[in-house]
């Protein structure tokens, strides 16, 4: 029976309610073509809108900061104005009794210095991660970053305190810190992009130094209970990011320490890639992560109807988050209950201006 699906059962822990286990994961898409990078009422507010049966929304990754910018055209949370469009977006998925946290981040080194007037982007260490940054030019090399100074560490903590300050007026439930997939914390808790040799680089404890103070910045505006946190163990030869022996054990300090915090959830992504042949990786994340974290353990990572309820009937995760499938089924929860056929989504159109591929994919007429 429908109603029997683990996913379709609401959630309730310590405050943290949802009215159901399907969570929209982030995602980039590359809509906020005008000047202001921001969202507006006729394109992101009825995207989310139009996916509010969600247990839960998470936003695509919205910048800090200008000097967090790595992607052409994503919207920011940093500008007056950025946080009006916001407000259009959460006002429309509340209207439709959904839930919606934002997405706080900064690339780091993943990043371009045609969005930073010349300048070279921040990272842990002065590393080229020899990938590519989506700039308004089309895809062109990374570069080798700046190394941040301890005065742009505490500068950064400052944008994702404004940040949070800025989520809460524009409405939303909640943030998620995106500490994850090659971007700037992630960064600081390897080894391949982070050979500092101060308070932030060397032991396990430094690398996380940077993450926990942002956290503790944050939550001094937002309750814990509305703080997300994602990660990504196992990410390897992705934005540069790769894994060795110190890798694993760096994510179980971060992951163990994170129970001294009342958080809403942790997000854990399982590989992007194959890591079978790859020493020291995880390669079952929430299998390995569930013991280790006592909080909401949230899993993302190409997910069916099937595997998504199998991972919580199993007790490996109590949320689990789908991508792409939300993109071209906005009505995923709906069709998940009734067992419907998914529609396909259309690669090609997944960061292109306008509303083709973001706002024309139909739900199931009932």
């Amino acid at each position: 029976m429908k109603n029997k699906q683990a996913l379709l059962q609401p959630y309730n822990n310590n405050g943290f309610t949802l009215k159901n286990s399907i969570v929209m994961a982030p995602m980039t898409r590359s809509r906020a073509n005008n000047p202001e990078f921001k969202p507006t009422e006729e394109l992101q507010a009825v995207y989310y809108a139009q996916r509010a049966s969600a247990g839960l929304i998470i936003t695509e990754g919205a910048q800090v900061s200008e000097n967090a910018v790595g992607y052409v055209n994503t919207p920011g949370i940093y500008t007056k104005a950025q946080v009006e469009g916001w407000k259009k977006v959460t006002e429309a998925v509340h209207e439709k009794g959904g839930k919606i946290f934002i997405q706080l981040w900064h690339v780091g080194r993943v990043s371009h210095s045609d969005f930073h007037h010349g300048e070279l982007p921040l990272a842990p260490s002065a590393i080229n991660p020899n990938s590519k940054s989506f700039t308004p030019q089309g895809f062109k090399d990374t570069v080798a970053p700046k190394a941040m100074t301890i005065e742009d560490i505490k500068t950064t903590i400052l944008d994702f305190k404004h940040a949070a300050k800025n989520a809460v007026e524009a409405g939303f439930d909640g943030v998620e810190i995106h500490s994850s997939n090659g971007y700037l914390f992630h960064q600081f808790f390897n080894n391949c992009s982070n050979h500092r040799t101060d308070a932030y680089g060397g032991s396990i404890e430094n690398k996380a130094r940077f993450f926990f103070e942002v956290l503790d910045a944050v939550k001094k505006i937002i309750p814990e209970q509305k703080i997300g946190v994602r990660f990504n163990p196992s990410m390897h030869k992705l934005h540069g990011i790769t894994v060795d022996e110190e890798t694993i054990p760096t994510f179980d300090y971060i992951i163990k320490k994170l129970n001294d915090y009342n958080l809403a959830y942790v997000h854990l992504s399982e590989p992007f890639t194959d890591v079978s042949e790859v020493p020291f990786a995880v390669k079952e994340i929430a299998k390995h992560y569930r013991p280790l974290y006592r909080g909401t353990l949230m899993i993302n990572g190409g997910f069916t109807q099937e595997t998504g309820n199998a991972v919580i009937e199993r007790g490996e995760a109590d949320l689990v988050a789908f991508g792409k499938p939300f993109i071209s089924n906005p009505d995923l929860v709906e069709r998940f209950e009734n067992n419907d056929e998914l529609s396909k989504w259309n690669q090609d159109t997944f960061y292109t201006p306008g509303k083709k591929g973001y706002l024309d994919y139909e739900p199931i007429k009932l």
